[in-house]
């Protein structure tokens, strides 16, 4: 029996890789800036992004830098600013990512996520 309970358990290093995505999603306000990015068809400010979460521009910043560590947004340096845009391959990996947590089938690759 504890053979196949092993031959059940998920990857570690995939399982670790889907706990940081976890993670950066662990906040209501990361949450949001996802959700608002992955809506948007292009980079936005900083400045952008605050007007619309009405957070504080150091508030929002630090959240840019735990989503941008696990690759949900992408930085563009424009200029003297930073631009963020959802990483649109992390989005399609993420439901798989939960799948794969409740026992449906890995996804192909999670590559650039």
């Amino acid at each position: 029996m504890k053979v196949r309970l092993v031959a059940e358990l998920l990857d570690r290093s995939v399982a670790v890789e889907y706990a940081s995505w976890f993670r950066a999603l662990a906040d209501p306000s990361r949450v949001q800036i996802v959700a608002y990015l992955a809506r948007q068809d292009r980079p936005m400010s900083v400045g952008e992004l605050v007007a619309a979460v009405g957070l504080a521009q150091s508030t929002v910043s630090q959240h840019l830098k735990i989503l941008a560590e696990v690759r949900f947004v992408l930085v563009e340096q424009v200029g003297t600013a930073r631009h963020y845009r959802i990483n649109q391959t992390c989005v399609d990996c993420f439901p798989s990512a939960a799948d794969v947590v409740m026992g449906r089938p890995a996804p192909t690759a999670i590559g650039g996520c």
